[in-house]
């Protein structure tokens, strides 16, 4: 089975993913393959093409800050470098996930529903935390402003939305054991795979 984990920047994605690779679960993670693309010309030249060159370096090196500067208050310029994104990532995955053992693996990315990835996903886990702490947790962690870290929220379904719609929902607060959550949820995905067959 092909899971999707998704949930609001800063809401503790990664650190769910660990408790699921602890136990065994094979996790792909969406945004370090997307990363990849930056060293492959043929990507390159695509983004050259979206963004002209005011977007890349003297070394010939995409700017990634200033990508994410146009993508995130621009919205039509978010959906065209997705456009060239997600069809690699989808391929990569497939690609992957035909490799892996377990009953079910994971693709972990913060936008799965916004793009109708989860049409591809036989279930949705949600990793949720209420915006304010998420918002402390990314200034910590990624030194920008509130301002910055608004923009990036906006162009995402909200949280609430996002746990509105998924199969499973993690909420990660402390106190609340992970551990315990994720080993629930492995129980339960492993036993309808086991139903299907």
């Amino acid at each position: 089975m092909l899971i999707g984990l998704t949930g609001g920047i800063g809401c503790g994605k990664t650190t769910v993913l660990e408790e699921f690779r602890k136990i065994g679960v094979p996790c792909f993670i969406a945004d370090s393959h997307a990363a990849n693309y930056y060293n492959d010309e043929n990507f390159l030249a695509e983004v050259r093409m979206l963004f002209g060159n005011s977007v890349f370096k003297n070394d010939g090196k995409a700017d990634k800050k200033k990508i994410a500067e146009i993508v995130f208050s621009n919205h039509e310029a978010l959906l065209k470098l997705n456009a060239l994104v997600h069809p690699r990532v989808m391929k990569d995955f497939h690609d992957w996930a035909d490799e892996q053992i377990y009953p079910y693996v994971i693709m972990e990315s913060a936008i799965i529903y916004e793009y109708g990835l989860d049409k591809y996903m036989d279930k949705v886990i949600t990793v949720y935390l209420e915006k304010e702490e998420r918002m402390k947790r990314l200034e910590l962690r990624d030194k920008i402003t509130r301002a910055a870290i608004e923009a990036r929220m906006n162009s995402q379904l909200s949280a609430e939305e996002k746990m509105d719609r998924a199969d499973y929902v993690i909420l990660n607060y402390e106190g609340n054991p992970r551990s315990r959550q994720v080993k629930y949820i492995d129980k339960k995905i492993i036993e309808s795979t086991n139903n299907k067959i």
